[in-house]
């Protein structure tokens, strides 16, 4: 199922059954509930960041466009957020700095997914508050892992 937000097509991923992690996760009660919100422009890889931590328990917002994220996110914080540093209108850093601005969302973790892994771009990011930096490509175990050290499942 797709629908389209600002001239972005975002995926909707509906399970059509559940995996057998996910159902351990919400037979135990750690994940389920819980949401993550992915502001990432490629279709490809907010897809696969959405399976993966659906499967996994997670329920997971996508958003491409990054001023209307930020509207979002501000209406109904997440329990953490994975950032894209290089989006259409408005940086990565950008986002950022707002949602460390916000006292409604400035406690909630960020995990910046990029491309763009040179020290600069880690210092800045580090220096505007990131939770954790994780470049591209990345292992789907890895962020799996990353999402429940930051949100402590």
């Amino acid at each position: 199922m797709w629908s389209s937000r600002k001239g972005c097509v975002l995926p909707q991923f509906v399970p059509r059954t559940l995996s057998t992690g996910m159902r351990a996760a919400q037979r135990e009660g750690d994940v389920t509930g819980k949401r993550v919100f992915v502001i990432e422009d490629e279709r490809n890889i907010s897809e696969a960041i959405r399976f993966i931590l659906t499967r996994d328990g997670w329920q997971v917002d996508v958003n491409c466009d990054g001023h209307s994220a930020l509207e979002s996110l501000r209406a109904a914080p997440p329990d953490m957020v994975i950032l894209d540093l290089m989006l259409p209108g408005i940086s990565g850093f950008d986002i950022l700095r707002a949602l460390r601005a916000d006292p409604a969302t400035q406690a909630v973790p960020v995990l910046m997914l990029t491309a763009k892994g040179q020290s600069a771009d880690r210092d800045e990011a580090e220096r505007l508050g990131v939770s954790r930096f994780m470049t591209k490509p990345f292992a789907n175990a890895e962020v799996v892992a990353a999402v429940r050290e930051m949100t402590g499942t």
